[in-house]
């Protein structure tokens, strides 16, 4: 297991974190994701203080560490008047590096953040994006043990977002960064871990992909993706498995996840690409086929959005790609998925 360069123990702080502990690695770009996560990268910046727990930065303890020797930086947009060569140039100055060393570790910075040639321009006059590229170059210059970003996406156009994520992913991937955000988006985009807040603690830690394909609460399930959420209530446990019947009237197989005993009520998670639709009935579908009801159909280019009706009255949304057989409306239709593709949780609060 990858060494930690920094640790949260049992933080607690005013309205944000309740025995908040995390752990991040030395290596990677990890994501704290929903509120307090702002509150987390200030008491690793110094510049918020908890009531109680410990933050260490390689085994040493913070508290009594002035922020300006922490080997932290807060990564923020570089704007005013100077030229990139003069923000990097202040940058590298209390360094004390030799004139050459200091230009190499310059130029390699700009490097990084791909502002190559950009060494004269006024950082007021850059788009917002490599506004935030040049801060991180700034950054990077005095070769910090972690970075900290404060939602460095927000504030931009979608296409912009995912431009500047697919930019600074596979540096923050190189070093050590922590980044605070309430975008979900934000943090598939970018993270190597995440770690999903609620309540001030630490709920699900996991890969982006971990916690897409197996989410243990349905908080998490529905953070990520498109997912649809059925109510129902448990009718049996196995090991493993449960059958729920839901609101709407069939009853079903899933994967067992943090639900209570017979009879408590429950969500059935189920990702929309994970519901196979064809135009049949569903005796000729197959075995654990439903029939359904086409209600609406979106096509989005590289996939196709259905909305069905299954039941008495829920909606089920499927994604399918393009060239797929679909349903007419008014014709016949037919969902199935396999039961472990659906997970049974507690209701959402």
């Amino acid at each position: 297991m990858t060494e930690a360069v920094l640790r949260f123990e049992a933080i607690d702080a005013p309205h944000d974190l309740s025995g908040f502990t995390f752990e991040v690695p030395a290596t990677g770009c990890s994501v704290l994701l929903g509120s307090g996560a702002g509150t987390a990268i200030a008491l690793a910046a110094g510049r918020a203080r908890a009531r109680g727990g410990r933050v260490q930065l390689g085994g040493r303890a913070l508290e009594s560490v002035p922020p300006a020797q922490r080997g932290i930086a807060w990564v923020t947009p570089a704007n005013g008047d100077d030229t990139l060569a003069a923000l990097f140039a202040a940058a590298a100055k209390p360094l004390r590096l030799e004139q050459a060393q200091a230009a190499a570790r310059m130029a390699r910075a700009l490097t990084r953040v791909r502002l190559d040639g950009f060494e004269g321009e006024r950082a007021a006059l850059l788009t917002p994006a490599r506004q935030r590229l040049a801060g991180l170059g700034v950054a990077l210059v005095s070769a910090p043990r972690l970075l900290l970003l404060d939602d460095p996406l927000s504030g931009l156009a979608p296409r912009e977002r995912r431009a500047l994520a697919h930019t600074l992913r596979p540096v923050l991937h190189e070093t050590a960064a922590l980044i605070a955000t309430t975008e979900p988006e934000d943090a598939l985009l970018l993270a190597d871990l995440v770690a999903v807040l609620a309540a001030g603690a630490v709920l699900q830690t996991g890969t982006p992909k971990a916690l897409y394909e197996a989410p243990e609460t349905a908080l998490v399930a529905g953070l990520f993706g498109e997912c649809n959420l059925l109510p129902g209530t448990v009718e049996a446990l196995f090991e493993g498995e449960c059958q729920v019947r839901l609101d709407c009237g069939p009853v079903l197989d899933a994967r067992l996840g943090d639900v209570g005993g017979p009879g408590s009520r429950c969500i059935l998670a189920v990702r929309p690409e994970q519901v196979a639709v064809a135009p049949l009935p569903p005796a000729e579908m197959g075995e654990g086929a439903l029939p359904a009801r086409l209600r609406d159909v979106l096509f989005l280019g590289d996939r196709v959005r259905l909305t069905l009706e299954i039941g008495e009255g829920s909606t089920l949304i499927v994604i399918r790609p393009p060239g797929t057989r679909l349903p007419r409306p008014g014709g016949p239709a037919s969902v199935a998925w396999d039961p472990m593709a659906a997970t049974a949780f507690r209701p959402l609060r």
